[in-house]
Parts: C-alpha cells; sequence; structure tokens
C-alpha cells in the first residue's frame, strides 16, 4: 500500500511551541510507538489489558486523555500526524501518569493496513474529522465505504466504531455511508458520559453547530 496520495486530512498549523516540542523529544521513547511497515502485537504493547481501542486524529489530545483516565481498563492507541497535537497529548499521558495509551505518528490509512492485526480491536473513536465542506473536496472526507470496510475488518465481533461530528451535512453522509452497508448495525446515539465536552466542540456549540454522534457496531 503506497502512502496516500488524496488525503483526508490537513496538518493543520504545524507551529509547534516549544513546551509542545519539549515533550514530543522527552517522552515519544515512553510513550509513542514508531511506524513500522509490520504488525503489532498488542499483548506485547499492553501485556496487562484485554480491550485496545484505536482513536484516529485526536486533535489536542483533550478527550483522549479524559477518557483514558475514566475507562483505566481499556488500552488505547492513538493516531494523528499533527506534531503540536502529539506533544500535547504526550504532556497530558505524563502529567496524569497514565499507562493506558500510546501514541503513534502517522496516516491512519497506513497504520491500520500495516500496523493493525484483522478483528484485533474492540472500538474505533473518530472525533470531529475534518468535513471538508467544499463539495470538490467531498471525496477527502475519512467516513467512505472502503474507509468503512477497513474499521469492519480490523473489529472484533461486536466491536465498535463511535464516530462524533459538528457538520450536519457530513453526519448525513456518515448515515448514508452507512445505510449502504451491511456491516454494521447502529445508528445516531446520545452523547456518551466518557466522551468529554472539549474546547474545540463547545466552539462549534458557540456557533450552533449541532453535534451528532453515531455508534455502530461488528
Amino acid at each position: 500500500m503506497e502512502r496516500p496520495t488524496n488525503r483526508s486530512y490537513t496538518i493543520r498549523g504545524s507551529r509547534i511551541t516549544e513546551a509542545q516540542k519539549a515533550a514530543k523529544d522527552a517522552l515519544w521513547l515512553t510513550y509513542g510507538i514508531a511506524y513500522r511497515q509490520e504488525k503489532l502485537d498488542l499483548k506485547s504493547v499492553f501485556p496487562t489489558f484485554e480491550k485496545v481501542v484505536v482513536e484516529i486524529g485526536f486533535g489536542m489530545g483533550e478527550a483522549t486523555a479524559h477518557i483514558a483516565q475514566h475507562l483505566p481498563e481499556t488500552a488505547f492507541i492513538a493516531i494523528d500526524l499533527h506534531p503540536p497535537g502529539i506533544g500535547k497529548l504526550l504532556g497530558r499521558i505524563d502529567e496524569a501518569k497514565l499507562s493506558n495509551i500510546k501514541v503513534i505518528e502517522e496516516d491512519a490509512h497506513m497504520v491500520l493496513h500495516y500496523m493493525i492485526e484483522d478483528q484485533s480491536i474492540d472500538g474505533f473513536h473518530l472525533y470531529f474529522p475534518d468535513p471538508w465542506p467544499k463539495k470538490k473536496h467531498h471525496k477527502r472526507r475519512i467516513v467512505n465505504p472502503e474507509f468503512i470496510e477497513v474499521i469492519h475488518t480490523k473489529l472484533k465481533i461486536g466491536g465498535y466504531f463511535h464516530i462524533a461530528t459538528d457538520w450536519v451535512p457530513y453526519a448525513e453522509r456518515i448515515e448514508e455511508v452507512f445505510a449502504q452497508s451491511n456491516l454494521f448495525s447502529g445508528g445516531v446515539v446520545a452523547k456518551p458520559e466518557w466522551r468529554p465536552l472539549t474546547r474545540f466542540e463547545g466552539q462549534g456549540l458557540d456557533k450552533k453547530h449541532r453535534v451528532t454522534d453515531f455508534m455502530y457496531i461488528k
């Protein structure tokens, strides 16, 4: 699999602060997993955890760290390419002394293809992915038929895919994509108590954006 040329993400504001860079430099060996084109041994990475959840695109890591703190029995693999966010999340992990998060710095498509075994993951989180609002960019939206097939392949039987978006046209498209597939059951749900209201989400709500949560089960 070659690196995707039509990316479903943008590396926003790559300007990293000194604190974020220092955290990234100091903490990567402890909390990071180097990208490589071979399957991860999840039991080796998380020897004391039975459940593993993958978060795709964690922004500044606010929700990631919060959820990991409130679900200490679950291990999390957090994937992103945004250097400031990676530095910020590593700092959050270290500050809270969390042992149940590891970070991978790479495109999620590449990580899923090369590093994640089939039927090995208990859940996926995808919170506020880039909605690519312009019609000419809709093909870049990460939630599409091919992507949910990949997610289905990597999930254990009974595993879940939790998505949240504050862009109504994208929410409508997400519903369409899943309705056209027989791989999952589920749909719109109330926001789970364990998903926090982040600063980013709050800014959207202040602008009267409607947030939609989806939960789909394999």
